[in-house]
């Protein structure tokens, strides 16, 4: 069965970015774009990464696109079937190592996997918070939109990590999605999302109210989602650290870390399909020198 990431409508949770587009072959989605200025498109990845069913045949689904699309930019997810040269032949512009994700292997018991200091706050969270998995997650949308808004306002996201309240509602009732929500007296002041594909789950999302900071509603939550989860997946994909660096000395790392054990490595990968229009592109953009993929989108995202 496909869920999360894989799934058709989270694509089209995302359609605000671009046009939804199957690979059909791998079972895998992408966004086309229009380019701002040509009569031409390109293409990127879902965020935050791409996902697909059989990645032997990615290649197969990129030389069919010809030169319908000018070039295509996605980051690989760190669980999928493939090895660095398989990624190569797809992406012969740019293939390199982009972040690590923290991941959990939950074949070991809970308290082995989480760090001493998490187990203490979770316990301390624990005493004011009460932590309930959401059947419904369609139930809270209000409550989550709410709580993603102070997120967004709190560290000035914009663009596809925005997410609109479009966007965030089809992502409830997408196949493989569990919620859980944090409730203080009555209201709720945290919850977080992930997607389960297989054998992974994956942290999607998850934001919290100002009293949720204060009641550290984050620890209880990623305790409790670890709780339920153990005995339904082998892996956890917490996701990566913060910007794009990726040297783990942000706040964000230090607190997946603290949940995982090891890590896992998403590529950022860049195929060109038609060079004489990326060229094209790239001159009258004036962009020539930089390490960014597509060069002459350098900055469309802050």
């Amino acid at each position: 069965m496909v869920t999360g990431y894989a799934h058709p409508e989270y694509a089209r949770s995302l359609a605000e970015f671009g046009n939804p587009r199957e690979l059909p072959l791998c079972g895998g989605w992408i966004l086309e774009r229009e380019i701002p200025g040509f009569p031409y498109r390109d293409a990127m990845g879902c965020y935050p990464v791409f996902a697909c069913q059989d990645w032997s045949q990615l290649h197969c689904d990129l030389k069919d696109i010809g030169s319908e699309l000018i070039s295509l930019a996605l980051v690989t997810d760190p669980f999928g079937e493939y090895d660095e040269g398989c990624l190569r032949q797809c992406f012969r512009e740019m293939c390199i190592p982009f972040k690590e994700h923290f991941v959990a292997d939950l074949r070991s018991p809970i308290n082995t996997v989480v760090s001493k200091r998490h187990r203490y706050y979770s316990r301390k969270a624990l005493e004011n918070v009460c932590v309930q998995k959401c059947d419904n997650p369609r139930e809270y949308v209000n409550e989550w939109i709410e709580l993603y808004a102070n997120l967004v306002k709190r560290h000035h996201l914009v663009g596809i990590k925005a997410f609109s309240r479009m966007s965030l509602t089809k992502q409830l009732s997408i196949p493989g999605i569990v919620m859980f929500r944090a409730v203080s007296q009555g209201a709720t002041v945290g919850a977080n999302l992930w997607y389960v594909q297989g054998e992974v789950a994956y942290w999607h999302l998850a934001a919290y109210s100002p009293l949720g900071y204060d009641l550290m509603a984050s620890y209880a939550l990623c305790w409790s989602a670890i709780e339920y989860l153990a005995d339904k997946v082998r892996w956890l994909d917490l996701g990566a650290g913060a910007g794009t660096i990726g040297n783990g000395a942000d706040g964000l790392s230090q607190f997946k870390r603290g949940w995982s054990t090891g890590t896992r490595t998403a590529y950022f990968c860049g195929r060109v399909f038609d060079y004489e229009r990326y060229t094209e592109i790239v001159k009258a953009r004036g962009t020539t020198s930089t390490d960014y993929f597509p060069a002459y989108r350098k900055g469309e995202f802050g």
